[in-house]
């Protein structure tokens, strides 16, 4: 037996840490798999064999991270080991962090106009309720039949959702059901501070907020039953669409959708072909289609768009390639066949769709991978939609179905030099980045100079300078944002993905995405360090540090910070090294290290100041204050404060004046000065309530109750913490659901 248990710490891939775990199964004496199940059972609860077998398989693209925390309990349970254990959990989920990118569809899809046949299993799922599951083989029409069933019923929510449970590209692995759960959350108006971090709590409030509803869920392409279970409620009618049979989420309705039968597959046919068409001729590209579906759809599309062939013309055709070309499955034939007859540039855009690393994509990513004109792209994506090789799921938005993605995959490398699909793939990525600045910019002007500076490009994108349409389009994007960064981070692309997850440090940040947040910095952080970019590595040190001391695990923001001070003060950047220190300083105050956090405050102060980083100055006032109130040093706290609002007013930074205010209100309170607190936390309340800032509104009332306290005007403060407690509770935040009933119990009793 090794002297000690192996070290995780150096995981990187789900391969990795399997093989770590099965050394450490070694180290433990190689126990039985029944052995540690009973362990785990134990402990974790119920859990089959087969579950606890596969932690330790090579070839997984997912892990229950508790289910393999409580397997290395089972193996050696100690508090450090277990620690490291977690630890490098969370490093390899980031690598496997596209997981965690996913577009919930607060609707359904547009509906299929080919859509024919089916009509038991639609009375089938007109008379369901509960979880209706529908099985079959790739391109059998699963989707069309769920998304065709919800046009038919009425909901009064619709949640929709592609769980990627057989994507082609493996950078895109099935989606994390906590990820679904957060879209589902934010799709029925759950504020991001409100969403939990655990898979746990983020179902029990999904099944919260769907109680009562008339609500249909619809989880489209499932891979396993551990995938969905999180994501089910009682309260909804689920369908659920998979290849596999999910037999383990018990009980459903049941529907195993096989192929058309002869007559459906004519019937699909009809609508491309003329009222007299040879019905031998029909039936022979029928069963050339192995009568599936999405075989026999694309062919349909290809005939309307050659109006001058027969359909004995086709079938010939299909007959002819099957011959020459040796293609059995339907699907390959269908679109070989379909491909062929494509101008050059609307076959180049197809493959070229294909390698796009997102979900979906829209006019402007397409024209980016085509080099076009947005009016050349829109025709040959119309003409693609038209011709069923391209899907538009919702106005404006183009997805390829996984089995035309895989067959434009494997043709692009057939057909195009690597030089080109890289010079296409640049082209996006540029696309993205500067799309991605110019929305930040439009939302977040006063802190441009913190940002890549980009140089000039000629890129074709958006009008984003209106701050509701840069949301908007950031919101629309964020999945694809943070693919494409992941993707150019491994693929050869340091630079895109360094400069690209900087410049989505805020946007992540205030909109509560800290599993994207994660992703996308680690990546960056990696990439930049692989490429020697220290300063790239050190600003993603920091900003994965944010995210860390936000999720309150204070250690390893410490320690990130820690490093990027290190690397800033190599490099003699200074604006590193105050940002540096700063956040060090708001760690070590949660850590309850008050003299420190203030000595690290002070230390960055003078670095902003002394390069002119006015932002940088405002915001360290503000946290420095923030500390010196803790420290019972109230006057300096108070000076602070009002020198941080007369920055954040001559840069026009509302969010950091409201902050401000209430800031300065708390200090006015402890000091006795009622009035002016009143005037600052009445301020406070109104920018917030125009930023639409609840927590912010929640923090200023509870002060405005506290200093009405004060000055003994007791039922005006009485309604002000009833106020913050009504918005707390809203928000779900405790802490300030604690301090409004702490103000209301300290007040005296109603005369």
């Amino acid at each position: 037996m090794l002297e000690d248990p192996p070290d995780p710490a150096g995981c990187r891939t789900l391969d990795e840490l399997a093989a770590a775990l099965r050394s450490l199964k070694a180290w433990a004496g190689d126990p039985s798999y029944d052995t540690i199940t009973k362990r785990v059972n134990a402990s974790h609860g119920p859990t089959g064999r087969g579950t606890i077998v596969d932690c330790f398989r090579d070839g997984r693209r997912r892990v229950n991270p508790d289910l393999v925390v409580a397997v290395v309990a089972a193996l050696h349970d100690d508090g450090a080991y277990l620690s490291r254990w977690r630890q490098a959990i969370r490093v390899t989920l980031a690598e496997k962090q596209a997981a965690a990118t996913v577009r919930v569809l607060a609707g359904l899809p547009s509906e299929a106009s080919s859509f024919v046949g089916r009509e038991p299993h639609l009375a089938s799922l007109e008379r369901a309720a509960g979880v209706c599951v529908i099985t079959g083989m790739a391109g059998v029409g699963k989707t069309q039949l769920a998304v065709h069933a919800g046009h038919r019923r009425t909901a009064e929510t619709t949640l929709f959702v592609d769980l990627r449970g057989f994507h082609p590209d493996e950078s895109q692995p099935p989606v994390e059901p906590g990820a679904v759960l957060d879209g589902f959350l934010r799709a029925l108006g759950v504020p991001a501070r409100q969403i939990p971090h655990d898979l746990n709590s983020r179902s029990a409030l999904f099944r919260d907020q769907v109680a009562g509803r008339r609500a249909l869920v619809i989880l489209d392409n499932a891979v396993d039953e551990e995938q969905v279970r999180p994501l089910l409620t009682p309260d909804a009618l689920t369908l659920v669409t998979s290849r596999r049979d999910l037999t383990g989420i018990g009980p459903a309705t049941r529907i195993d959708l096989d192929v058309f039968s002869s007559d459906e597959a004519s019937e699909l046919l009809a609508g491309a072909v003329p009222a007299d068409a040879d019905s031998a001729a029909v039936e022979r590209v029928a069963q050339r289609c192995g009568y599936l579906p999405l075989a026999l759809t694309v062919v349909a599309g290809q005939m309307a768009a050659t109006p001058g062939w027969s359909v004995a013309d086709h079938a010939d055709r299909l007959d002819e390639r099957h011959r020459n070309h040796r293609l059995d499955d339907g699907v390959q034939l269908a679109l070989h066949l379909s491909e062929q007859g494509l101008p050059e540039r609307r076959r180049i855009l197809l493959h070229r769709l294909a390698g796009h690393p997102g979900q979906d994509l829209d006019v402007f990513a397409a024209a980016a991978l085509l080099d076009a004109e947005l009016d050349e792209t829109e025709e040959h994506l119309r003409r693609l939609t038209a011709e069923h090789l391209v899907q538009q799921p919702v106005p404006g938005r183009f997805v390829l179905h996984d089995l035309v993605r895989a067959y434009a995959t494997e043709r692009a490398a057939d057909e195009e030099r690597p030089a080109e699909r890289r010079a296409a793939l640049t082209r996006l990525f540029d696309h993205y980045l500067y799309a991605a600045a110019a929305a930040m910019d439009a939302l977040h002007p006063a802190e441009k100079h913190r940002r890549p500076v980009l140089d000039p490009h000629d890129v074709r994108g958006p009008d984003l300078s209106d701050p509701k349409a840069a949301l908007h389009w950031l919101d629309t994007e964020r999945a694809t944002l943070v693919a494409t960064c992941l993707h150019a981070a491994r693929h050869g692309w340091p630079a895109h993905a360094v400069r690209l997850a900087a410049t989505l440090y805020t946007y992540l940040d205030n909109g509560g995405y800290p599993a994207d947040a994660i992703a996308v910095h680690s990546e960056a952080r990696h990439a930049a360090a692989r490429s020697g970019d220290s300063a790239g590595e050190a600003n993603a040190l920091v900003n994965l540090a944010v995210v860390h001391w936000q999720l309150g695990r204070h250690p390893e923001a410490l320690e990130q910070l820690t490093e990027a001070l290190a690397l800033f003060r190599d490099l003699g950047d200074g604006r590193g090294q105050a940002r540096a220190l700063g956040n060090l300083g708001v760690v070590h105050n949660a850590f309850g290290n008050h003299a420190e956090s203030a000595a690290h405050h002070a230390r960055a102060l003078d670095q902003f100041v002394a390069i002119g980083d006015r932002v940088g100055e405002a915001n360290t006032l503000t946290n420095l204050g923030d500390v010196y109130v803790r420290m019972n040093r109230v006057p300096e706290a108070a000076e602070h404060h009002r020198r941080a609002l007369a920055l954040f007013r001559d840069l026009s930074h509302r969010g950091g004046e409201a902050t401000a205010l209430t800031n300065l209100g708390d200090a006015d309170t402890r000091l006795g000065n009622y009035a002016a607190a009143l005037d600052s936390y009445d301020r406070a309340v109104a920018i917030f309530g125009e930023l639409g800032e609840r927590y912010g509104q929640t923090c200023a009332l509870n002060g405005r109750g506290e200093a009405l306290a004060g000055a003994g005007r007791t039922e005006e403060a009485r309604t002000s913490f009833q106020v913050a407690l009504g918005t707390a509770r809203l928000i779900d935040d405790p802490a300030e659901q604690a301090r409004a009933r702490a103000g209301l119990a300290a007040l005296p009793e109603a005369g």
